[in-house]
């Protein structure tokens, strides 16, 4: 199965979408800032990472352009899940930054499953 990081400053939204993904088979592992999860990304190279966009000192736009300025990383692909939930947000996340999805919170389980199997071919 799949291996995915969980990048959020918010402790109780990592723990919930951990324990939604976990449920699903999925193996996970987490980051609480932009500077872990670079470190990690690079260490461990997840086959996809949920990235929330605004946390202190990296926000998500930074750590994913990070990601994708590395040879080793550039080809993981990113989901966006973040409280920026104005179309224009989604928008640009999609369409100008190019991220492979961009869920809305708060979100639902199905939603969730159905954007991670998406983006991982399954």
């Amino acid at each position: 199965m799949a291996k995915i990081m969980v990048v959020d400053d918010e402790p109780d939204t990592v723990d919930l979408v951990k324990l939604v993904l976990e449920t699903e088979g999925y193996e996970t592992s987490v980051a609480y800032s932009g500077e872990e999860a670079l470190e990690k990304i690079r260490m461990d190279k997840p086959d996809l990472v949920l990235l929330d966009i605004m946390m202190p000192h990296m926000d998500g736009w930074a750590v994913r352009k990070e990601i994708i300025e590395n040879a080793e990383t550039k080809d993981i692909p990113i989901i966006m899940l973040t409280a920026k939930a104005q179309p224009i947000d989604k928008m640009i996340g999609l369409h100008v930054v190019g991220v492979e999805d961009y869920i809305t919170k708060p979100f639902g389980r199905f939603e969730l499953i159905d954007s991670v199997k998406k983006v991982l071919g399954e």
